[in-house]
């Protein structure tokens, strides 16, 4: 790999940029590996190159059926925070948010990790009491998160509506300054080009079809579309496909999967300093390097495997938008996708072992994966090396929905996770 550096690039820029190699290798499948990763997402590849990096294995496979980010790494709204409410999820996100600090570096590729600021709002006495909850939860776990009167938040994100005109009016919120945003192609890119220096074989097109296992119940490999591929230990990360992956290995899981709907308005120019959620009017806004506004709110009502939702979704969310920020009633949309999200019945991940010797398990993310790809892709890369969890990941098993030690963000955290 052929480090970045301000020195290298101005020396390629004075040439015309002709000597920039190929990011990672297209390597052709070996017979066989100690891991294979099946899913080259962001948690996927993070997950590959912190076995690599971290725990010197680095035989190791990422099978994906289409391209690497193609999935929804490359569809959500790359907002990043860990201003949780319970203890288990405010320790596994404020892991990925401090690995977010430093990942630029960590690469050598820019994330664009942007610490702007995610401001959650309240609109009612409910919203006000939850979020000073959150405040006080978060200090006593050691993140940060303070409350902004509704002048302090006129303050800090100029934008908002905070007149009394609203049909919501804003009466304060919770704002956590290290959150922010970063970009989500460069994170899959920088993941896959920092693993690939490692020795890690990223397959793209290849699509696992079947999970052999032996007498004993163990994993030999997968079956895909290239062949067969043998491996000692197999990691699932196939956020929106999960279900059917582990079906083949014939273990159910209580996940439902749903759209998830996005969209960006044409580009501005800077308008919009910090990130905005809002749960009780359902959406949240913030914008891209390139000037485009991100929006976003739930999942869709009905489960499905299809990229793209309902129009009423995007609809309600712009109409929310619209008020918390008059200013962009004129601005038009560009374009909008869809996801599919896995969701456990208490909204947070699964990531653990599984009963069959030799698999490991990483989804049930909702609709905040994204924000966890560092933390996540470490945390499951421990569990694969040591065939046991990290102290951290420990709670987010898959027992967990049978013993009832639930981890119930769903009614604690804003906007559906």
């Amino acid at each position: 790999m052929k480090r970045f550096s301000a020195f290298s690039v101005l020396r390629e820029a004075l040439g015309g940029h002709p000597a920039w190699p190929r990011q990672w290798r297209s390597p052709d499948p070996k017979p066989a590996y100690d891991v294979v990763i099946v899913g080259g997402g962001g948690h996927g590849l993070a997950a590959a190159f912190y076995l690599a990096r971290r725990h010197g294995i680095r035989n190791v496979a990422v099978l994906e059926k289409g391209w690497i980010g193609g999935g929804n790494t490359g569809r959500n709204t790359t907002i990043i925070r860990s201003n949780y409410l319970f203890d288990e999820s405010a320790r596994m996100y404020d892991h990925a948010l401090k690995l977010w600090e430093g990942l630029s570096q960590e690469l050598n590729y820019n994330v664009m990790y942007s610490a702007r600021g995610v401001l959650m709002l309240a609109h009612n006495v409910h919203d006000v009491q939850s979020f000073k909850r959150h405040v006080h939860a978060n200090r006593l776990n050691g993140v940060d998160n303070e409350w902004l009167s509704p002048q302090e938040c006129k303050a800090y994100c100029p934008p908002l509506n905070v007149g009394g005109e609203m049909r919501y009016p804003i009466l304060g919120g919770a704002l956590q300054r290290r959150g922010g945003t970063a970009r989500h192609d460069a994170v899959a890119w920088g993941y896959a080009r920092a693993a690939d220096a490692y020795g890690v074989d990223i397959i793209e097109n290849c699509e696992v079809t079947g999970i052999r296992r032996a007498v004993s119940g163990r994993v030999e490999g997968v079956e895909t579309s290239r062949g067969f591929i043998g491996a000692g230990k197999i990691g699932v990360v196939a956020a929106g496909n999960t279900s059917v992956v582990m079906s083949m290995a014939g273990v159910r899981l209580p996940l439902e999967s749903f759209p998830l709907q996005a969209l960006v308005s044409e580009p501005v120019k800077p308008a919009f300093p910090c990130v905005v959620m809002s749960n009780t009017i359902h959406a949240y806004i913030s914008q891209s390097d390139k000037g485009e506004l991100v929006i976003g709110a739930g999942t869709d009502a009905y489960t499905s495997y299809s990229q793209r939702g309902a129009l009423h979704i995007a609809n309600h969310t712009l109409d929310a938008i619209c008020e918390l920020a008059p200013m962009f009633r004129r601005l038009r949309m560009l374009r909008n996708w869809g996801g599919v999200v896995d969701v456990t019945p208490d909204r947070s991940p699964i990531v653990a072992r599984t009963p069959v010797q030799g698999l490991y398990l990483n989804c049930g993310w909702g609709t905040g994966g994204f924000k966890a790809t560092p933390g996540s892709g470490d945390l499951f890369a421990w569990t694969i090396a040591k065939d046991e969890p990290h102290p951290i990941n420990a709670p987010f098993t898959i027992e967990r929905f049978r013993e009832g030690v639930m981890i119930d963000e769903a009614a604690a955290a804003a906007v559906a996770h």
